[in-house]
């Protein structure tokens, strides 16, 4: 199984290691699994509506020209889950196919001559599909702000 995973670390800030220092770790915690689940909902937001990319790029259109591209059964966006542990929150997938969908490869038959499969009615066989790169995990420019605003909130509200 392959999971992809988006690690999010608050070392490295000053100001805000400062902060944190200042926190009990019940209280770290809670930010980090609020920053966690938001970036899973902007995550699920990302595949339930068809992109873009975290970079702000466009996915590559699939085979069956269905869009959502990435949403068909819903089961990625489903998938998405985080964690917390210490001072790091992980947010991934543990779907065998969710690593393929991010950085894109080859997919080529294990134990058989061919891989066979339909697109609509079409029925193909083919010793190789390449699939392109549609990243849905990371973080935009909006993502981004979008954490500190959450986080600057947090903390204000501890601090009153």
């Amino acid at each position: 199984m392959s999971a992809l995973i988006v690690r999010l670390d608050l070392s490295g800030f000053g100001t805000i290691e400062a902060i944190l220092a200042r926190l009990n770790p019940l209280q770290s915690e809670t930010l980090l699994e609020a920053l966690a689940r938001l970036i899973r909902e902007q995550t699920v937001d990302r595949l339930i509506s068809g992109g873009p990319a975290p970079d702000g790029s466009a996915w590559k259109p699939n085979a069956e020209r269905r869009t959502p591209i990435l949403h068909r059964t819903g089961a990625l966006a489903r998938s998405i889950d985080y964690a917390v542990s210490g001072n790091a929150a992980i947010v991934g997938s543990g779907l065998v196919y969710a690593a393929i969908h991010q950085h894109g490869g080859a997919i080529k038959p294990r134990s058989a001559g061919a891989l066979a499969f339909r697109i609509g009615n079409q029925f193909i066989m083919t010793r190789k599909v390449t699939m392109p790169a549609r990243p849905y995990i990371g973080l935009s420019v909006e993502d981004r702000a979008e954490l500190v605003a959450a986080a600057v909130g947090y903390l204000r509200r501890l601090f009153q």
